[in-house]
């Protein structure tokens, strides 16, 4: 069986010998040396900028307290990740993978694309960089829309978590590259739907070896996690 890609599940934070914050720079270059296939952040539009992190209130991984898009933008950039880091915006995050790997940027707050779409050509332009490296994916599939008429050249990845009754068709309008499910919801029938449609199939988030041999069987290509090592290791068994 083909090996499964390692997709480092918001940076990958999780490793054999010590834990770094999600989402975090540290983690993102730690996952880099490993070589991994692929990175996966999360974004959220505040004020003009795009930082990157998961949840939507701070306080578990973020310091702070509240809602971050309720939050101003000089009071989250005074906010700390366990290892004593800001939050990283987009544009450190791109500057540090450049072309080590492919980066999933999940958009997870409201009104991100047209941000998303000068953060990455202003980026793209000054390093002289490629759209190839780049998958926008998100749950929120009219932010996937915009992206597609905003960012055409950006590859698009359909997270769902669930099974729809129509399987993979949600990826047809939106010109989907993968298709992003969940691993508690997966079938051999949404896979091979996924197939049939010409989509990579990428599972999140799967952090245990008896599962990565299961998704393996299905003919999954890439899984999300947070112990990149670990799927590393296993590949090589």
């Amino acid at each position: 069986m083909k090996p499964l890609l390692c997709i480092a599940h918001r940076g990958g934070p999780q490793f054999a010998q010590s834990t770094l914050p999600e989402n975090s720079l540290a983690a993102i270059a730690r996952a880099l040396e490993l070589g991994v296939y692929a990175v996966e952040i999360d974004i959220f539009h505040i004020e003009g900028e795009l930082l990157v992190t998961h949840d939507r209130r701070l306080g578990r991984v973020v310091s702070g307290q509240g809602i971050i898009t309720e939050q101003t933008l000089p009071y989250l950039r005074q906010q700390k990740l366990e290892n004593g880091e800001p939050i990283p915006t987009l544009q450190q995050v791109l500057e540090l993978v450049g072309d080590k790997a492919l980066l999933n940027i999940e958009i997870k707050g409201a009104n991100s694309v047209p941000t998303l779409k000068r953060v990455l050509e202003e980026y793209v332009n000054s390093y002289q960089g490629s759209y190839e490296q780049y998958v926008v994916s998100s749950f929120d599939h009219q932010q996937l829309y915009q992206s597609m008429q905003q960012l055409p050249q950006v590859k698009r990845g359909v997270l769902i978590e669930g099974i729809p009754l129509d399987y993979a068709v949600c990826c047809e309008p939106l010109n989907a590259y993968s298709f992003n499910t969940h691993l508690s919801f997966l079938t051999p029938e949404l896979i091979q739907d996924a197939q049939k449609r010409g989509l990579k199939n990428w599972v999140y988030t799967v952090n245990h070896e008896d599962d990565w041999a299961y998704v393996q069987s299905l003919g999954v290509d890439a899984v999300f996690t947070d112990k990149p090592d670990a799927l590393l290791a296993f590949n090589k068994k």
